[in-house]
């Protein structure tokens, strides 16, 4: 089925516009909160502590999101979690209008805000398969991380243009385009249904199912932890505000372009896969993709010409987008959809909660190293991994096509 066949049935594309719009709102809110803890601080490490903040939420409740997510309605679970990060950036749109010195209320608003998406993530990732027609899912899964990505663009440029007339400006904006987007999300219908196992009585036991299907199912463990070690230790973006300032000099809206380079690549990436999806050796172009994403990480933390940084920030983005798409069509492929709540809870704290714990890591190691030290271990360390799977993980390796997977 063509991307274009996909695109005729409407559930598709009002799932891809209630995404674009959080998405932008979220980008907007995380660029303007970055940007606002360093200016009060100057402090790299207090990047790394908001990348924190918004990662225990995920860890300490994996056994709870998921559970309830395969439990429960997942719109109204997508619709409560949403109502909270509204919530959060309504709470910085009052704290920068109080003219802030202190970061701290920073972190405890950021973390309300990881509790939030700690239940957002698994619920709206599940959406895909149930709107995607008989033989879509790869092509909606590119779309999906396509308008993902678009709202990378648009929201760090926004941000940075907002954020220039004032903070609370642009936490208004992150605020209204969340309440928005909630309404677009209460008005999706789904053509499936989750499967009636999907509401057994909770029990520990079902509650660790995720963690039990992942250890027990060789590629997905491969594939999961691929991108939680590379994104752990690829932790640049996060720095982007220290690297703006100090090592490339420019201020609001040079750093908001910065901030939007990573969804420009990303974007362009998702663009070229949703039209010309991977039919061959994609688990081989997985790993390719993690080391040019690795050696652009690299490159980033050696510069100091603003081009180059912004060039590549696109190509390392661009490799990460190969990246989601290969996970994004694995994961569900070969998950039943009774456990996928569950499935990508965990995956949501081993790939998505894990770029704000690779923040942690990059924060705290550029306050003692530096941060042009910092990212250059860290793209070298994700080189590293790279060759480390290549050998310990033939069954990544030597997935040839995704018609090969099921469950």
């Amino acid at each position: 089925m063509s991307t274009r066949d996909v695109l005729r049935f409407g559930d598709v594309r009002a799932l891809l516009f209630a995404n674009g719009v959080l998405n932008t709102g979220v980008s907007l809110q995380a660029a303007a909160l970055g940007l606002q803890a360093f200016r009060i601080t100057g402090r790299p490490a207090d990047l790394g502590w908001i990348g924190l903040c918004e990662f225990l939420p995920a860890m300490l409740l994996v056994l709870v999101t998921g559970t309830v997510t395969d439990r429960f309605n997942r719109k109204l679970v997508a619709l409560f979690a949403i109502a909270g990060e509204t919530a959060s950036s309504v709470a910085l749109l009052f704290y920068a209008l109080s003219d802030p010195t202190e970061v701290w209320p920073l972190f405890v608003i950021a973390f309300v805000y990881g509790v939030a998406r700690a239940f957002l993530a698994p619920a709206t990732r599940t959406m895909p398969p149930m709107v995607a027609p008989d033989g879509g899912l790869p092509q909606v899964v590119a779309m999906y991380s396509a308008t993902w990505t678009g709202a990378t663009i648009l929201g760090p440029v926004l941000s940075g243009v907002l954020y220039a007339i004032s903070p609370w400006v642009a936490y208004l904006a992150s605020s209204m385009m969340m309440f928005v987007a909630a309404i677009l999300y209460a008005g999706l219908r789904f053509i499936r249904k989750p499967e009636p196992g999907a509401n057994s009585r909770p029990t520990f036991r079902s509650a660790v199912e995720g963690l039990v299907f992942i250890r027990r199912t060789p590629i997905l463990l491969a594939a999961i932890s691929l991108d939680l070690f590379a994104v752990l230790f690829g932790g640049a973006v996060a720095l982007l505000p220290a690297i703006a300032e100090e090592r490339l000099g420019v201020g609001e809206l040079g750093y908001g372009w910065l901030r939007a380079a990573p969804g420009i690549g990303a974007a362009l990436m998702a663009i070229a896969l949703a039209f010309v999806p991977l039919r061959r050796r994609v688990g081989r172009l997985l790993l390719l993709a993690v080391f040019v994403f690795g050696t652009a990480t690299v490159v980033l933390g050696l510069t100091r010409s603003y081009a180059l940084a912004f060039v590549a920030l696109i190509v390392l983005a661009g490799a990460d987008m190969v990246s989601v798409y290969v996970r994004g069509s694995i994961v569900p492929l070969v998950t039943p959809d009774e456990k996928r709540g569950r499935v990508l809870a965990v995956e949501n704290v081993f790939i998505g909660a894990s770029n704000e714990l690779g923040a942690f890591e990059s924060g705290i190691v550029a306050q003692v190293a530096g941060t042009p030290a910092t990212v250059v271990g860290g793209g070298i360390a994700t080189i590293v991994i790279v060759g480390m799977w290549w050998l310990c993980f033939p069954s990544l390796r030597n997935v040839d096509r995704f018609d090969d997977l099921g469950h």
